[in-house]
């Protein structure tokens, strides 16, 4: 694949929302918002963040490469963990400023804290001014950080 030329330059209004040339918007940090969610059970796993390199790498090899925002490297989901994200199709919204990763999430889970998905708590709104809490959304850890990662 020619990962030079991969994306479209934006055009107006009519071209990005209903044309078919994939042109993403990366903000100004050069950077686009991208949702890995299960493909089979479209559970949400993870948010991360892409630039253009990343997105290119990530669709010239089919497994998901994000840009790590607090490492300011490139982060090939399962390097480390073995836990890869087996890209099925990539979506975008309709100004092609954020991304949906329908992924085959291979390994014990994607998230870094040993479980499943990141999204493993959901907010529960407070009553009568008290503060929102989160409470736990089941399942635990599906396998041990410190073991896949040395240190955690």
């Amino acid at each position: 694949m020619d990962t030079q030329n991969v994306f479209a330059p934006r055009g107006g209004k009519a071209e990005i929302e209903e044309g078919a040339d994939f042109a993403p918007k990366f903000d100004a940090d050069g950077l686009i918002p991208a949702m890995a969610m299960d493909a089979t059970t479209k559970e949400p796993l993870m948010l991360a963040y892409m630039n253009e390199e990343s997105l290119r790498r990530t669709l010239e090899i089919g497994e998901a490469v994000y840009w790590s925002r607090s490492r300011k490297e490139f982060w090939h989901k399962g390097a480390t963990s073995g836990h890869i994200q087996k890209v099925v199709e990539i979506r975008t919204d309709c100004d092609q400023d954020a991304l949906v990763l329908m992924v085959e999430q291979i390994g014990a889970g994607a998230c870094h804290t040993g479980r499943n998905s990141c999204f493993y708590r959901k907010v529960v709104a407070g009553t009568a001014g008290e503060t929102a809490k989160l409470e736990q959304t089941g399942g635990g850890k599906s396998f041990d950080p410190a073991a896949v990662y040395g240190k955690h």
